[in-house]
């Protein structure tokens, strides 16, 4: 995990992310007087469409740079840089809530552990991040430009955790919270600006891969990378991700 983001690259090419997760919110079906917690918040704007139902919102995020962010947008709305690993709330929420941020965070069972003390009992967790195969295509790419240059391939860097809906929901009931639903799906997603999508997603998403190389050696990786890429990820003149998503909706029992 890491605490340093570009959240102004992250929401001038990035805002797909909180875009397609609408029916996500309508999923959540907040009531009024609920009080959520908005795990991995971002820069705020799912936080605030679910302010803005009339219920009480609490943004957390573990990027200090993020929060920032999220404040000077919205500063009418609590946001706080924590932790998901190390949650403190007891039985505080109604509801929590989490967009694209836990396939960030390799270490689950603490989160579900944190997420299962912070609601109220019958409370609900809504949420939805990478699921098993998401970007396969494109973390296949980026191994086979590592090994083409004659780099060495750590896969200790890679910061991602893509469950399958059985591994998930294992963990979940696990600790207490009853899996409802659950579905694995593929959602190829249009990047934004054009020519530059590709590498604008792995400067902003797969920098733990990048930041181990000079700015020269990542040029030509990702060039690699996306003549790979190009017959199967680039179509009417955009790149596409190849994302596969994983949704749930869990009860505290």
């Amino acid at each position: 995990m890491t605490n340093q983001w570009d959240a102004k690259l992250y929401d001038r090419n990035h805002s797909f992310v909180s875009e397609l997760a609408t029916d996500l919110t309508e999923l959540l079906a907040p009531q009024k007087d609920y009080r959520i917690l908005d795990l991995g918040c971002g820069t705020g704007d799912l936080t605030n469409k679910i302010a803005i139902q009339g219920v009480e919102v609490v943004g957390i995020d573990f990027a200090t740079t993020m929060i920032e962010q999220a404040r000077s947008k919205y500063p009418h709305l609590h946001f706080e840089v924590l932790d998901a690993r190390n949650l403190q709330y007891q039985e505080e929420f109604d509801a929590v809530f989490s967009n694209a941020a836990l396939h960030w965070i390799t270490e689950p069972e603490k989160v579900i552990l944190g997420i299962q003390q912070a609601l109220k009992p019958g409370g609900r967790f809504v949420a939805e991040f990478g699921g098993k195969g998401n970007v396969k295509a494109i973390t296949t790419a980026l191994y086979q430009a590592l090994k083409n240059a004659g780099y060495p391939i750590d896969k200790k860097l890679n910061p991602w955790y893509f469950p399958s809906i059985a591994e998930y929901g294992s963990l979940l009931e696990k600790h207490g919270l009853q899996l409802v639903f659950a579905t694995l799906f593929d959602r190829p997603t249009r990047l934004e600006d054009g020519e530059k999508g590709l590498q604008n997603w792995l400067k902003m998403f797969a920098n733990s891969f990048l930041n181990t190389f000079s700015p020269e050696q990542q040029v030509s990786i990702i060039s690699d990378m996306e003549n790979q890429l190009h017959p199967v990820l680039y179509q009417n003149n955009a790149w596409f991700a190849d994302y596969r998503r994983i949704r749930i909706v869990a009860v505290k029992e």
